[in-house]
């Protein structure tokens, strides 16, 4: 049976219907979604907002990769929880000023149970700062992000 090899670029293509100024309803492939504002900010709390919905895909990215990274040097992630909190700028947002870094730091708490000794986690570590896009895109333009490994072995 011959290997299929993955394309190396791809093209992605969304759609989005927009039935409010505050809620977007995307499709991606045959997945819905809804990003929204919430009511206080008249919105129908639908969904997370759009800056909460590019840290969430963050948290998800780095679970993505973090798990292939393990998975490159035989570390196995019995469980893996991750939290995150942002420092916001708004007044971009709130047409105050133009912020040229609205998210000047992202802390990331990492927390894994594994048997992998720490030079594994360091190499999973140095491969998902590598290789993580969406880390890669927030780094690029100009936020801090910071990861807290807590490591308990199982």
């Amino acid at each position: 049976m011959a290997t299929v090899k993955e394309k190396t670029t791809v093209t992605q293509r969304l759609h989005a219907d927009c039935p409010t100024h505050s809620r977007t309803e995307v499709i991606v492939r045959d997945v819905r979604t809804v990003i929204d504002e919430p009511k206080e900010r008249d919105g129908t709390n639908m969904g997370p907002t759009p800056t909460e919905t590019l840290v969430a895909a963050l948290v998800a990215c780095t679970n993505v990769i973090g798990h292939k990274c393990a998975h490159k040097h035989g570390v196995e992630f019995e469980k893996m929880f991750i939290d995150a909190e942002t420092i916001f700028d708004r007044r971009g947002t709130q047409l105050l000023e133009e912020i040229e870094v609205p998210f000047p730091k992202i802390r990331l708490v990492i927390n894994v149970t594994t048997n992998a000794g720490e030079d594994s986690i360091e190499k999973v570590k140095t491969d998902l700062h590598r290789f993580c896009p969406v880390a890669k895109v927030i780094r690029n333009s100009g936020t801090q992000i910071e990861e807290i490994w807590n490591v308990t072995r199982g």
